[in-house]
């Protein structure tokens, strides 16, 4: 049995299926997810889109539904008593299962473990009691579990699989009719509407002073992600914008386009992730409500920084703005500075590069397939 409860979970959990279908053609997978395991042939028993819910009004909202899905999941291990129990990320309602299957001698594999180390970290005592092995992508989570008593195995970050350029950046570049002398600037405000309305409009705006004296100098690239409509962004900026600045929306190739990026401004989130894999010095944006940001100042005190790219690479590698630092004037001054700055850019660019080696080799769904097996193997 596979339980994801988000469509990157999803994702990461088809490709281990996959894994461990290569070794043994005759596994059979039930679960919860959505399309892509549904089409890595895992039986979905629930329907983890009617259960991915952000904040505590959705989730009473959605109660009933994430209740169902518990029973269901728990009646089928007490009637088919599953060999191996894999759980991805969605501690809430993970750890949930891994108590019934615990009280079931079930072994229990916890994949893209929690984040226990940013907050809640007593949940770790739990997963401790509730697992039979624990795999990490974080480099740094490795020596937080064992510390703490976990059987953890460090696999890689499943980015290092799936973070490909679709082109190279001079085919990029023809195929969008853009002029190779132009400086290149993503714009990458996120990919819920809530992000575009709280960061597009100062992204945009800060692209208005880089080229205000410099108007044929950049072109300003922004990806739209599938769950975003065009609506939604010329409402937050760009239609104001567009006949004052050569910025372009791309709908899809998005490595491509971060891959051919000088430089970007982006969302604190995986992103970053990927835009250090691609090598693309960025500037990170991070902005919510007061309330939520005080909330999350008194739970999360210990972090110096909020991207992963910082908290892997231990340092500040690229430049992050919090909450009122997030202004248009500070976010052009630090990419001018990746830009311009040649001891900048050249340390950014040796740190993006640590941190993609830090991240481990690709390979991820198929090292954490052997533990998987390693699992099996003794409860047999």
């Amino acid at each position: 049995m596979i339980v994801a409860g988000e469509a990157s979970g999803d994702l990461h959990g088809a490709n281990l299926v996959r894994a461990m279908q290569a070794r043994d053609t005759d596994l059979r997978f039930c679960g919860m997810g959505s399309r892509e395991l549904a089409e890595a042939g895992v039986t979905i028993l629930c329907d983890a889109s009617k259960l991915a819910v952000v904040g505590i009004t959705e989730v009473f909202s959605h109660l009933g539904d994430i209740l169902r899905a518990r029973r269901t999941l728990i009646k089928r291990m007490r009637s088919h008593r599953p060999d191996l129990l894999i759980l991805i990320d969605y501690p809430d309602f993970n750890l949930w299962l891994a108590s019934a299957a615990k009280k079931m001698a079930i072994p229990v594999l916890y994949y893209i473990s929690p984040q226990v180390w940013a907050w809640r970290s007593g949940r770790t005592r739990t997963i401790r009691r509730l697992t039979d092995r624990v795999a990490v992508i974080l480099p740094f989570e490795q020596e937080y579990y064992a510390q703490r008593g976990c059987v953890v195995d460090f696999v890689g970050h499943p980015l290092m699989d799936s973070v490909q350029p679709e082109l190279e950046p001079e085919a990029f570049l023809n195929r969008h009719h853009i002029d190779p002398a132009r400086k290149l600037i993503g714009l990458i405000p996120g990919s819920r509407n809530k992000e575009i309305q709280t960061l597009l409009p100062d992204f945009l705006a800060a692209a208005g002073l880089l080229a205000a004296d410099h108007p044929n100098r950049y072109t300003f690239l922004i990806p739209r992600a599938s769950t975003i409509e065009q609506r939604i962004l010329d409402q937050n900026g760009l239609a104001a914008w567009n006949h004052r600045l050569d910025v372009r929306v791309i709908d899809s190739q998005r490595h491509a386009m971060m891959a051919a990026c000088d430089v970007a401004v982006a969302s604190s989130g995986t992103v970053l992730l990927e835009l250090a894999i691609l090598g693309t010095p960025t500037v990170a944006a991070y902005r919510t409500s007061r309330h939520t940001y005080l909330l999350g100042r008194l739970l999360i005190r210990h972090l110096r920084y909020f991207s992963l790219v910082n908290l892997i690479g231990n340092r500040s590698i690229i430049p992050e703005l919090l909450q009122d630092a997030v202004t248009p004037e500070r976010i052009a001054e630090e990419l001018y500075q990746l830009m311009e700055s040649d001891s900048k850019r050249t340390a950014t660019l040796a740190g993006l590069a640590e941190v993609r080696q830090r991240l481990g080799s690709p390979g991820a769904a198929e090292r954490t397939a052997a533990i998987a097996f390693a699992i099996l193997a003794q409860t047999h």
